[in-house]
């Protein structure tokens, strides 16, 4: 797995609360067993102990361990997939009620901030920005779409506008959403475990999962521990790997990776994005990058199927922020590292039962700071009887990966692809 280079993120290093939680010993029996300790977890988790659900979560390494606590912290609108394909499969009707439930993942986030007053650095403003001067046309057309959509506060910004918005001249405009954003996404996942754990969750570290049970009397085995549980919910996510077999190959896990700069100062951060947006490109494979609270530059991307990791992150990753921010050059980098996210093949995410009692939501592809708290709440939603809302994500179709020896090199062929063409587009 692809691990911190630096060994402790820039997001660990920040982190703002301390949560020691034991690794499970011995049998125990929940009403709910949740497998892993990330935002879909923790989210389905804080739902149902908040109903009275006798809820255990049991975690392999530590909270946010996964992507929750290492992607680059963005809050997006809607699906990697676009409305298209989820119209395809569902019809117009369906789809809507598809977006709606995406545009209520951005609110149940910030009222789930407010809440439990979670100290996350959350902050609104993204943009989409366009390398190539053709591409402002399909930058309308997606205003268009989204506008359609009912999305509020939308600008479209040409590129003498952009450069008063961003110290770089590379991009030829920009999409500004008002309703998407950014946060720190480690302090996130763990306000939400200590709001989980306060409202009765028990949650294990340390405890990876070696079998399970998917069947009506659902229970999961630990190198120390079991648990028995009347319901399960599945959100292992990019970590899950081979540990439930049935789940194997639905998604892929694809490695991203991150920078963060030494302090910049004020007025310098400042001078790279002037109103503190989100920012990515629009190329298949996308750079993204942000200010962080204490003024640093933090720029991600460089996506890869293979399992090769870079020996210095840094200066791997220094060429791409500099492509983009010249004046960054001679900066120290402070921390780099990467990690997972997990993709499907139609950038949709799948969630569905195993049994009556088993539920499952994973492959975000991009897009989980805030789908993952809806899956999770949705999941909730269907144990305690209300169905309805993950039914109907569950009727997404899904093709799974093909497996054997060649998954991986075709994979790198893809990405291969896609690289060629965002340089020639």
């Amino acid at each position: 797995m692809v691990k911190s280079i630096d060994a402790r993120s820039y997001y660990v290093e920040t982190a703002n609360v301390q949560l020691a939680c034991e690794n499970l010993k011995g049998e125990i029996s929940a009403d709910v067993c949740v497998i892993g300790a990330g935002y879909t977890g923790l989210s389905a988790a804080l739902e149902l102990a908040d109903a009275g659900y006798k809820v255990v979560v049991l975690e392999a390494e530590q909270i946010g361990y996964g992507a929750s606590g290492r992607n680059g912290g963005q809050i997006c609108t809607g699906y990697s997939s676009g409305q298209q394909k989820i119209e395809n499969q569902l019809g117009k009707a369906d789809a809507l009620k598809c977006f709606a439930l995406a545009e209520e993942s951005k609110a149940l986030l910030q009222q789930r901030v407010k809440q439990h007053k979670i100290d996350c650095d959350l902050t609104w403003g993204y943009m989409h920005a366009i390398p190539k001067a053709h591409q402002m046309e399909e930058l309308k057309a997606w205003r268009d779409e989204y506008e359609g959509l009912g999305v509020k506060g939308l600008s479209l910004f040409s590129k003498p506008e952009l450069e008063q918005r961003l110290g770089t001249t590379i991009y030829h405009g920009a999409l500004r959403e008002s309703e998407a954003g950014h946060l720190h996404p480690l302090n996130y996942c763990l306000g939400l475990a200590r709001a989980a754990i306060k409202s009765g969750a028990v949650i294990y570290e340390n405890s990876r999962v070696t079998e399970v049970n998917t069947g009506s009397n659902p229970w999961a085995r630990t190198e120390h521990g079991m648990v028995k549980a009347k319901f399960m919910i599945i959100a292992g996510n990019a970590y899950l790997g081979r540990t439930v077999k049935a789940l194997y190959g639905r998604v892929m896990p694809v490695a991203s990776y991150i920078i963060a700069t030494e302090p910049l100062g004020e007025n310098l951060a400042k001078s790279l994005i002037a109103n503190n947006e989100a920012v990515a490109n629009t190329n298949f494979i996308v750079d993204y990058f942000r200010r962080s609270n204490d003024h640093r530059m933090l720029f991600g991307g460089r996506a890869s199927y293979s399992t090769f990791e870079p020996p210095n992150l840094g200066e791997y990753m220094r060429p791409r922020m500099t492509h983009v921010f010249p004046q960054l050059k001679d900066v120290k980098i402070d921390h780099a590292w990467g990690g997972y996210i997990a993709i499907t093949s139609n950038r949709i995410p799948d969630c569905g039962r195993l049994s009556p009692t088993v539920y499952y939501a994973h492959g975000y592809s991009g897009q989980g700071v805030a789908l993952t708290g809806l899956y999770g709440k949705l999941m909730a939603e269907a144990i305690r009887g209300t169905a309805e809302r993950f039914d109907l994500l569950a009727k997404v179709k899904h093709l799974p990966f093909p497996g054997g020896p060649m998954r991986t090199p075709m994979l790198v062929a893809a990405m291969m692809y896609y690289r060629i063409r965002d340089a020639l587009s």
